[in-house]
């Protein structure tokens, strides 16, 4: 399973009524973290359990969510985390 995959697979954890995730990291080729392995990514995710949390309390479970793959895999993750109510206003 590629890495992307990998991603997908554990944010399904979340339950995520919309879950978008652009890989960029070709555009990032020759940066260091790039050469590092790790990837950019782009996510846009709408989950219920972000009901009643701040924006940084959304990332916070979005990275404890990706857990190891935060420090090995992915370099850069830029993330847009939305409530259903949020989504459709």
């Amino acid at each position: 399973m590629n890495i992307p995959d990998q991603i997908r697979a554990k944010l399904a954890n979340l339950n995520p009524s919309v879950l978008d995730l652009r890989d960029d990291s070709a555009k990032h080729a020759g940066h260091a973290g790039a050469a590092s392995g790790g990837g950019h990514y782009r996510l846009q995710i709408v989950s219920e359990r972000f009901v009643g949390l701040n924006s940084l309390e959304r990332h916070r479970l979005v990275y404890e969510t990706l857990g190891e793959m935060m420090r090995r895999d992915i370099h850069a993750l830029a993330i847009e985390a939305r409530t259903p109510g949020e989504a459709n206003s």
